[in-house]
């Protein structure tokens, strides 16, 4: 009889890192959070929604809500309770669904809370902490680097396309005009916007 207990353990981990946050072609309205290992050339893409894209993309880039958002609420509460989040795992992939656990300390407790796979590399990002895969899910549905459409290289992190209504204006504002329409994105919590805003800014080194 196979001990399952033995089976589990003898799985590797392989952690990751985001490699992009691109639109998903084959979704409307969701994007692909690229995954990639930190040691080899095979990425994991997986496909969220809108809203959790923007909960991993405003910390990535350092954004300040006008509110906190959930999981920015999720990391000061248990900052407040002395709970550190310690890894992000994807332990499971079953019919395209990927599973994924929090495994959280404190005072030497330790705790795996199933979470959503966004969910869980949103507080991640947050907590700063590492993110990991099992490796039969990356031998599954991971792919080579040179095997993802260009679309997905090319993308950092959000959607780099501002509206067409409004595209054409921020390369014509000044510097001072991006810092203010910056921060009305930011407290009007238009953070698609705002990440337009701040590449064009980091493209002038703003």
């Amino acid at each position: 009889m196979i001990n399952c207990a033995s089976l589990f353990l003898a799985m590797k981990k392989i952690e990751l890192e985001i490699s992009d946050i691109a639109p998903s072609g084959s979704t409307s309205g969701a994007y692909a959070l690229v995954l990639k290992e930190t040691e080899g050339t095979r990425k994991l893409p997986i496909v969220i929604g809108g809203h959790e894209a923007q909960a991993i993309a405003i910390e990535l880039e350092k954004m300040t809500p006008s509110r906190p958002l959930t999981h920015d609420l999720f990391k000061t509460f248990a900052h407040s309770f002395s709970i550190e989040v310690e890894e992000i795992i994807i332990y499971n992939l079953i019919e395209g669904i990927f599973f994924a656990k929090v495994v959280c300390i404190q005072d030497g407790h330790r705790a795996e809370i199933d979470s959503r796979t966004s969910d869980a590399v949103a507080l991640a990002v947050r907590f700063n902490c590492p993110i990991y895969c099992h490796d039969f899910i990356l031998d599954s549905a991971g792919v080579n680097a040179e095997d993802l459409e260009p679309e997905a290289e090319e993308v950092d992190y959000m959607d780099s396309q501002e509206p067409s209504s409004s595209g054409n204006d921020i390369s014509q504002m000044s510097n001072s005009e991006l810092e203010q329409e910056l921060q009305k994105a930011i407290e009007h919590e238009e953070y698609e916007r705002a990440t337009v805003l701040r590449d064009e800014m980091n493209k002038r080194g703003l």
